[in-house]
């Protein structure tokens, strides 16, 4: 059987049936181009590799950007999907159903919060986010309070208000008008933080690292800071967890390092292993502001999702996987400081934490992105000069050594 460390030569050099082409042409005459995608088909995945639609074998580290927390087609999300399929699909929010509930009993167990929703992607968790934090303060008679302080190369997703949420503005280009209601700070600036609040301020939000920003971490002691202004002037403290949560730093929540509760947080990605799923979780109080009628989803929640979620929460809590997480971050980790003092003139910085981690470059990323794929090798780039690695927590060190080693030919080449 081959492995992701066949010769790359070997595999370049192999008879291609075309398919990849043929799809990719149909892809261009049907699908809108909004998009940039990396010029293969991919067809099939078992742990950290994917096959493409002419056979190729690929080292995902990329983890469907940072989704796939369990790898692909893990056995256990496999054989609870499949149960469920014989069993009942979707019946949409206007009843119960025992996945959900199990679900979010989970989370909340988790997190320390009290109350989930649920929804189908990132961009809607933080939706109920926004709505959560502009009904908590009108409930409590602050009608005037709607805005909420984000940051500067945030990212919290594609709708028109979660979009104004994000800090860069290469998304918001050709939307305006831009709903009201945001202000941007600079990221980890306690004191500009402080500086924005006004009469109208409801609350923050914020990224326990940017990923889309550069896989950026926040300084320490810094979400505990926000925990205490928060307090301190009756605001709101949201936390996107959309791309750090499920297990992926090492903690089930990011936040949890900070050692501090929010009001409320946002998960996507890595909750379903791959499956559209999204859920907002807060506090009992805040929870109360959301009546019937104030928010919903047809298929937030939906029974097939859930089952997937439910695997996935149940093994990202066991305190060996968060172990696992987090000593095979800091592997990796040191591993690409030593290519950085390796190659000091093209790597600037290798940062990160458990197994979200950036390599940012001298240069454009693009090119060397292409390069590693050409290897054999999945990444993506967060910001234009970083290269984004999401593996699978379930990704072996030896996985892990090829991996940088793959990227160090790249960055040669």
């Amino acid at each position: 059987m081959r492995t992701a460390k066949t010769d790359a030569a070997a595999q370049a050099t192999s008879t291609s049936t075309g398919k990849n082409e043929q799809w990719i042409d149909k892809a261009k005459a049907h699908l809108l181009q909004n998009y940039k995608q990396q010029p293969i088909v991919l067809e099939r995945g078992l742990g950290s590799r994917v096959w493409d639609a002419d056979g190729r074998e690929y080292l995902d580290l990329l983890g469907g950007i940072a989704t796939c927390g369990l790898g692909h087609c893990h056995p256990e999300v496999v054989a609870a999907v499949r149960a469920q399929l014989d069993k009942l699909w979707h019946v949409s929010n206007a009843f119960y159903t025992e996945p959900q509930i199990e679900l979010a009993t989970r989370l909340t167990a988790a997190s320390g919060l009290q109350r989930a929703f649920f929804c189908n992607s990132g961009a809607e968790a933080n939706e109920a986010l926004i709505k959560l934090a502009r009904k908590v303060q009108k409930d409590r008679g602050n009608a005037d309070r709607y805005e909420i302080i984000t940051f500067e190369n945030s990212f919290h997703g594609r709708t028109l208000a979660t979009v104004t949420a994000t800090g860069q503005t290469k998304y918001q280009k050709g939307f305006e008008p831009l709903p009201a209601g945001f202000t941007h700070v600079p990221y980890g600036d306690l004191e500009a933080v402080r500086k924005a609040v006004g009469p109208h301020t409801a609350a923050i939000l914020v990224e326990p690292i940017q990923g889309e920003g550069g896989v950026r971490a926040a300084p320490k002691g810094f979400l505990q800071g926000l925990r205490a202004l928060c307090d301190e002037k009756g605001l709101l403290l949201l936390v996107d967890e959309i791309q750090t949560g499920m297990g992926r730093t090492g903690k089930a929540f990011a936040y949890q390092h900070e050692g501090i509760l929010p009001d409320g947080i946002s998960l996507a990605k890595s909750l379903g292993n791959g499956l559209p799923i999204g859920a907002m979780l807060c506090t009992d109080e805040a929870g109360k502001s959301l009546t019937p009628g104030t928010h919903g989803s047809t298929f937030g929640g939906n029974l097939i999702a859930a089952v997937a979620a439910n695997v996935v929460a149940r093994k990202v809590t066991e305190p060996q996987m968060l172990r696992d997480v987090a000593q095979k971050g800091e592997y990796f980790l040191t591993r690409l400081r030593e290519l950085q003092g390796r190659m000091p003139s093209v790597v600037k910085e290798a940062r990160g934490l458990g197994l979200l981690i950036g390599v940012e470059l001298f240069q454009d990323a693009a090119p060397f992105i292409a390069k590693c794929r050409e290897l054999g090798l999945l990444v993506n780039a967060a910001g234009e000069k970083t290269i984004r690695f999401a593996p699978a927590y379930t990704v072996t060190n030896d996985d892990l050594d090829h991996g940088v080693r793959i990227l160090e030919r790249a960055l040669k080449s």
